[in-house]
This record gives structure tokens, sequence and C-alpha cells, in this order.
């Protein structure tokens, strides 16, 4: 096994500097994330023009965001291993195909369950083309320099995509109707597709091992059913039958997966890769960071609406002004990274993402709309250090026949931290008798949670190296 590199020092490692068949590269592979980040986010704003229009309820809309959540996060994993042992180009170009489709079915869907269908298979094509997309950038650009920088950008167009969703899902629907949020994805796919058989190198392991099916199916039955049971949980709370149910089975599917992979000759997921301090500890940060970003934008979008009664346009911009600090971030991370290490740069990222999150609790039940703006864009600066950092710490070291495996743990930990957050924490802000009062409750457990996570990577990650 590959033992982990330590932290680069200064003016040492490879130059930085890509060549134009790379840069063409990068281009393919972060324009695939950006378009999968997009549909995170563009139809939510859509939503109750989508439920007009198709004669959605209330208590079904929410089928129209879990349909996508459920494959695309619950199939990660598997997609990042199959990948790995039957090549990652050939299952990049299959998702990438299979979400143009889909977005199409979507974009010209005639009923519920056209549409929904649909919304699944986008979610399918979503997660075969994020993990495989992350190891082809990662097996592409060698462990240094060159790869930071390459997730410095990939991160920075993937936290520009859910920002610019947000904003452009508004914008769409208002100008054009929902479909057109649908058929954008459709068409971005029709640019990027014909770009990528020429320019993909394929790769995967040398060894074809059998794929580990127990492991598959306990794994992704898992995932689904947590997954289902946090989305339905965010809608409904977690007094239903349904979501308590998945629950239980779910958390019983992930128990039996660890116990067929310590059994396996050929497991799914390496329980000595879990066992590295870097891979489970860096998992952990990204969990993180993103399962508490989201609630902070969800608590703050309750907030300014309703507390401040700005419009959906005005909210739109405060969110907007993310985009303009991420572009400022994704520059400057990665020399972070080659100054300090991505380890030192995880835990400080998640310290001032607390940090900034602590200062929300400064908003007014009157005023604050400044102190909102400034604060989150800050805090989304040190989050998007802890996206790349985070995923710079958790494939560094790992050897490339293995990166499917660890950039698909990346994805589905991002996934799972997207969906838990507003089950768990942000519901609290609409529970008690003051909306304001509930903003800042979980403002203040979103810091808490979020500084001593930074406070065990810290102790953690030094004892790692």
């Amino acid at each position: 096994m590959t033992t982990l590199s330590s932290p680069p020092t200064p003016g040492t490692g490879p130059s930085p500097a890509f060549t134009g068949r790379s840069r063409l590269i990068l281009v393919v592979l972060c324009a695939a994330q950006f378009m999968v980040a997009l549909d995170f986010s563009v139809l939510n704003v859509a939503l109750p023009a989508l439920g007009s229009d198709l004669g959605l309820g209330p208590s079904a809309l929410q089928w129209a965001v879990t349909a996508f959540a459920l494959p695309s996060g619950g199939f990660l994993l598997l997609s990042g291993r199959l990948g790995d042992l039957y090549g990652r180009r050939k299952l990049f170009l299959a998702g990438l195909a299979l979400f143009g489709a889909a977005s199409l079915l979507a974009a010209l869907a005639w009923d519920p369950a056209s549409f929904l269908t649909g919304r699944a298979l986008q979610g399918l094509g979503a997660a075969a083309v994020v993990p495989t997309g992350m190891s082809l950038l990662t097996t592409t650009f060698p462990e240094g320099p060159q790869r930071e920088r390459a997730l410095g950008i990939s991160g920075t167009l993937l936290s520009l995509g859910f920002t610019i969703g947000m904003v452009l899902g508004g914008v769409m629907t208002d100008t054009l109707g929902w479909r057109s949020t649908m058929g954008m994805l459709a068409f971005f796919t029709l640019i990027v597709l014909p770009l990528a058989p020429g320019l993909l190198p394929e790769s995967r392991t040398t060894e074809r091992p059998r794929l580990d099916v127990p492991g598959a199916v306990t794994v992704t039955g898992g995932l689904l059913s947590l997954i289902y049971a946090l989305s339905t949980a965010a809608e409904r709370g977690f007094g239903g039958t349904d979501v308590l149910v998945s629950l239980v089975v779910g958390v019983a599917l992930l128990v039996a997966f660890v116990i067929v992979e310590s059994r396996s000759p050929s497991p799914l997921v390496s329980l000595p890769m879990l066992k590295r301090r870097t891979v489970a500890l860096g998992n952990l940060g990204g969990l993180v960071t993103f399962s508490m970003m989201s609630v902070v934008v969800f608590v703050l979008t309750l907030y300014l609406q309703k507390t401040l009664e700005l419009s959906g346009f005005l909210t739109g911009l405060i969110f907007g002004a993310q985009g303009v600090v991420s572009v400022f971030a994704g520059s400057v991370v990665p020399r972070v990274i080659g100054r300090f290490g991505a380890r030192r740069t995880l835990v400080l990222s998640l310290a001032g993402q607390g940090v900034f999150v602590a200062a929300l609790l400064g908003i007014g039940a009157e005023s604050g709309a400044l102190l909102a703006a400034v604060a989150v864009s800050l805090a989304s600066m040190c989050h998007l250090g802890a996206i790349i950092s985070y995923g710079v710490t958790v494939t560094s070291g790992v050897p490339d026949e293995e990166q499917g495996l660890a950039t698909g743990l990346v994805t589905t930990t991002q996934q799972v931290g997207i969906t838990i957050g507003i089950p768990l924490l942000g519901v609290l802000a609409t529970t008690g008798d003051s909306l304001y009062g509930g903003v800042r409750t979980v403002l203040a457990l979103d810091a808490a949670i979020v500084l001593a996570a930074a406070a065990v990577l810290a102790l953690g990650l030094r004892r790692s190296r």
C-alpha cells in the first residue's frame, strides 16, 4: 500500500502549469461537475410553478428533489468502484449521456410520472459522472501542485454551481418557465459530451477482480434508505413510520456492509482504506462542512424572507455574493495548501467557517441583511477551502487503482452531507414560537458543531503524520 505523503514544502513539487491538452481535459471534467451542481439547486425555486403545471400537490413536490437525491447519492460509491474496475472514461461518458437524455425527458414531461422518471434517471447519470469525473481528474493530474490547482478549480465551480443555480432557477422560471431549467441542462450536455471522447484518457485498475455483489447491494441499499429517510424528514419530520423504518433499514444494511467487506476476498471498499486517518477524518471534515453550510443557507433564506421580508431577488443577490468570493477563494486555496499542507488547511478552513457562522448571531430581528451578506460570504470562502482541502487530504497517497473508490467516498460524503444537515438542524428553526429565535439557535448549534469538528481533526490529523 502506498504510504501517505507529508505536507508539501514551499517551493517543492512539480510546476502547477498545465499543458494545452490538460487544460481542455480540466474544462470538460469541470463543466460536467458544474452542470451536476446546477441540477442540485436550479429546480428549487421552480417547484411551485412545476407543481401547478404537472399537478403535483404540496406533499408530492418533495419528490421532485428526492427522486434525484436518492440515486445520485445511493449509487455514488458503487459507480466509483465500477469505474475503477471497468473503465472510468466509459462510465463517465455513459453517465453524461444518460444525464442529458434524462434532462430532456424532464423538460418535456407530460405528467408527474414522466417527470419523476426523468429526475431519477438524472440522479443515476449524476452518480456515474461525479465520482468517475473526479477520479479522472486525480489520475490525470499528478499529486502535488497540479492536482491541488485542478481540485481548486473544480471545487470553485462546484460551489458556483450551487449558488448560480439558486439565482438562475428563479430568473429562468419567471421568464421562460420551469421547463427551461431542465432544458438548459440537456443543452449543456450536448456541448460537453462531443468533446469528451477525444480528450479523456481511459484509466482503470490493471487487475480485474470480480465485483463484490453482496457489498454493492448492502452499501447501495443502505445509502438509498438513509438518504430517503433524511430527505423525507426534511419535509415531514422524523415521526413518520416510513422515515423510521428507512432509518433502521439503512443503518442495518450499512452494518451488514461492514461485515460483508471484512470477509470478502475482493471487497468493494477496502476496509484498510477506511481505517486511514486521512480518509476517515478527511471525510468527516467534508461531511461537517457540507451539512452545516447547507443549514446556514436554509435558515438564512428563512430569516431574510420571513423575518426581514426581503424579496426573492434581493435574497438571491445576497447569496450571489458567495459566487464572487468562491472565485477568489478557488485561486487562493491551492496556494495555501502548497504552503501549509492540505491537513492544516482543512482544519483552518473549518475553524474559519465556524467563526463566521458564529458572527451571524449578531443579526437582528429588524435589520441584519448587510451582516448576513458579509458573514455568509466569508463563511463560504472558508467552506470552499474545506471542500478543496478535504478532497486533497482523502485522495493523497491513494494508488491510482483505488482513486475511483477514494473519490467515490469523497462525493458520497458530499451528497450525504447536503442531505442530512437540514433534517438534523434546519427544522429546529421552524418548530419554536419565534422564527428569529429559532434561526439564532440553529446558527449557534451549527457554529459549535463546525468548531468541534475542527478541534477533532486538528488532533487526529496531527497524529497521522
